[in-house]
């Protein structure tokens, strides 16, 4: 039989049983449409939460003193470890993997403008500390080598925080006091999505000044719940280091260990003695496990569409059941075993093929509409994947042999007598 005069049949067969034609095709266009949204969402999941960490830092390690755990060279466990500015220089010096540091001072003053007062946390750092912590300026300029070394009263607001000191107002070049210090505001700070931070809070709501002045003007008491003072001047919150390299970076942060513990006399094994976040290993543990959770939705949605190959089998079982003696007209009117394959596996074939190009369609229709509707910020817009329009297009071609094949198969071995004593 000719090819056309099968698909004409095929067609004429399908709007018979418009309904339950439609079912079934919205079984595999639901199916193609989960898989790629599922892992585009997945994808974009990742991609958002890898930005959202390197907004807080590349590849960087921020270094916190702690209480060693083991004594070491005569000295007791036990021991408060203070980090100072002389630590940070020592790391320059001594760590050749370590790229760049910056000590860091954070405290929380008032801050008063002619048009409004906060108080908000302030951080005093060296101007290295800017690049490899991602801030980028909106307005005006970052810190600089010379604002460092004269200590100049310069200061850089958080989106957040520009919009609380001056509403509506130009802030650059205007005057700000800080802890009754007047500082000029050089930049602010371009809006960063942040999910993690340390110290003070997100970027977005802080000040950053240098390192110098604020350590001269106002810089943070170190105390113990009751009262006694924990370090002496010079001592810093924390150190932020980058190595030259990710991939030396483990080598770093053990001549950080070494640097660290020499100074204080700990050993570098004793961990708890230097508290160290680690963001590029925090990023690789989320990129685990986004990466699992996209797998996760791909599985799910192939299944979905398994399930809806399912129902193309099932359905045609049911057309062969309903259409046995019509096969059995045919075949006693010359039609072979090879046209009613043919006749079968087409209609399969054209439901699964048409019904998983519209699939096909709105999902990546979906995925490319999705870019130009601003979303929620916890919602990212999804990514389209190659793998994933390869692996259902695999998968949907699986689904049109087996739904297609085993039922043809059926309907060709029934014998003209066998089909035309069925009622």
């Amino acid at each position: 039989m000719p090819l056309l005069e099968i698909f004409k049949q095929t067609i004429a067969a399908l709007l018979e049983t418009k309904l339950r034609s439609f079912l079934t095709m919205f079984g595999i266009i639901w199916g193609i449409t989960s898989v790629i949204l599922l892992v585009g969402l997945g994808i974009g999941f990742g991609i958002d939460q890898s930005t959202r960490l390197k907004s807080l830092g590349t590849d960087i390690a921020i270094c916190f003193g702690g209480k060693t755990g083991m004594p070491s060279g005569g000295y007791a466990a036990g021991r408060n470890v203070m980090l100072n500015l002389d630590d940070a220089l020592a790391i320059q010096q001594g760590a050749p993997l370590i790229k760049t540091v910056s000590p860091e001072i954070r405290r929380t003053v008032s801050e008063i403008s002619q048009w409004n007062a906060s108080s908000r946390a302030v951080r005093g750092v060296w101007p290295e500390y800017q690049n490899f912590r991602s801030l980028t300026v909106d307005e005006g300029r970052l810190m600089t080598t010379e604002d460092e070394q004269s200590a100049s009263r310069v200061v850089i607001l958080g989106d957040d925080a520009s919009r609380q000191l001056y509403p509506g107002k130009p802030s650059i070049g205007q005057s700000l006091m800080i802890a009754g210090f007047p500082y000029t505001v050089i930049g602010v700070l371009s809006k960063k999505k942040q999910n993690g931070s340390y110290g003070s809070g997100p970027d977005n709501s802080q000040l950053f000044v240098p390192f110098n002045a604020m350590e001269r003007d106002f810089p943070p008491d170190f105390k113990d719940p009751i009262g006694n003072s924990l370090g002496p001047k010079g001592t810093v919150n924390n150190i932020v280091v980058q190595p030259v390299s990710a991939d030396v970076h483990e080598a770093a942060l053990r001549e950080v260990r070494a640097v660290i513990g020499s100074r204080h006399h700990f050993e570098p094994e004793d961990l708890d003695a230097l508290w160290v976040w680690d963001t590029l290993e925090g990023a690789k543990f989320t990129q685990r496990i986004f990466h699992a959770m996209t797998v996760f939705f791909g599985i799910v949605a192939l299944l979905t569409l398994a399930l809806g190959g399912i129902g193309v089998m099932n359905i045609m079982l049911v057309a062969v059941s309903e259409r046995t003696r019509e096969i059995g007209v045919r075949k006693a009117l010359g039609a072979t075993a090879v046209d009613i394959r043919r006749q079968f596996i087409a209609e399969s074939a054209i439901i699964t093929l048409v019904s998983g190009t519209l699939g096909l369609c709105i999902g990546v229709g979906t995925c490319l509409l999705m870019k130009l509707v601003p979303l929620p910020d916890f919602i990212p817009h999804p990514v389209i994947s190659t793998t994933a329009v390869v692996a259902s297009l695999v998968t949907l071609a699986l689904i049109t042999f087996f739904a297609g094949t085993y039922p043809a198969m059926r309907a060709s071995s029934l014998t003209p007598m066998e089909c035309l004593r069925t009622d």
